[in-house]
């Protein structure tokens, strides 16, 4: 981590990791989590928060731009001022800037942190609204992201060369994407990653917030997941309603109903099996999966990480 990243974090250990904004599943019990074991946690939203600090709260809180009125982000901003806002997932780019200017308005103190997909977004972004942090996000990320997209082997050390050449050094990037343990790590900082975003890893943490226990158990079940997970706009036009807007789409398991829709079955029937399948118990999660790792508490995993990644970094630097 580099001297700029310690002083702007210090409370982080190096490597730095931080956890996703999840809808859903990242409460504050995860954030917390990863708080304390050096990392930093964030939330997607911060309901369960019923105090106003009178300081900066240790946490970040994303927002998905094209789902939230600014006006009662600030609202939450300015009553929690939280230490990083993350800004994600805008309907218009230029949303980006219009947020960044009312985010520092409202809370001078905190980091703006800013998630894109592509090299030619983040140096747009980093023009217009002067981030903190750039989050590189690559194209095996789980959940939604915009697309097309390529891998963080080649996203993050084409944005860090392109950063600095137009004069945006001090801007830090972390990668997102495919990262699952300390080797993901560590091949993200040697791709010039300032630090890391973990996101489906810590579905597999105790901490986590569960829509059901059948979900975690197909979380842990999964393996080789490269061809096991997909991306597709078929999985948020299985509900009927799919609010995001069309430059998006995301990454799930490929489970029953997407292989259904890709063997030729109709959207309609397709959503008619999953609106069947959610009423039962398990809301889908079990039996074939309509909606490889092991279970452990979320703070074990930022250690475990964080360690395996200094073992393998060790490891290359002997080697040369």
């Amino acid at each position: 981590m580099s001297s700029y990243i310690q002083d702007q974090y210090p409370r982080a250990s190096s490597p730095l990791i931080a956890s996703a904004a999840m809808g859903g599943f990242s409460g504050p019990a995860l954030a917390t989590a990863v708080s304390r074991a050096g990392g930093i946690g964030c939330l997607l939203k911060i309901d369960n928060i019923k105090t106003a600090n009178p300081s900066t709260l240790p946490i970040g809180v994303g927002f998905l731009l094209f789902a939230v009125s600014l006006d009662e982000a600030i609202a939450v901003i300015s009553r929690h001022l939280p230490a990083i806002i993350w800004l994600a997932c805008p309907a218009d780019e230029r949303d980006f800037e219009t947020w960044s200017n009312a985010v520092r308005k409202a809370a001078p103190a905190s980091k703006i942190w800013i998630q894109v997909a592509s090299v030619a977004v983040a140096l747009r972004v980093a023009s217009a609204c002067s981030p903190d942090v750039l989050i590189m996000q690559g194209a095996h990320a789980g959940g939604h992201g915009p697309f097309p997209g390529s891998g963080i082997v080649s996203l993050v050390p084409e944005t860090r060369d392109a950063l600095d050449r137009e004069g945006f050094s001090k801007i830090a990037i972390f990668a997102a994407g495919g990262i699952g343990d300390g080797r993901g790590v560590a091949a993200a900082l040697a791709c010039g990653a300032d630090g890391v975003v973990m996101g489906t890893r810590f579905l597999a943490s105790s901490e986590v917030d569960m829509p059901a226990e059948d979900f975690r158990e197909a979380v842990l079940e999964m393996s080789d997941g490269g061809v096991s997970t997909a991306r597709s706009n078929v999985f948020d036009e299985l509900t009927g309603r799919n609010i995001w807007p069309s430059q998006y789409d995301g990454r799930a398991i490929a489970g029953a109903s997407y292989k259904d829709f890709n063997s030729g079955t109709s959207l309609a029937e397709a959503q008619s099996r999953y609106a069947n399948a959610v009423k039962e118990a398990h809301k889908g999660y079990g039996g074939e999966v309509r909606a490889a790792v092991e279970l452990k508490p979320e703070g074990e995993i930022v250690k475990e990480c964080r360690e395996l990644a200094r073992l393998y970094l060790d490891r290359v630097i002997k080697s040369l």
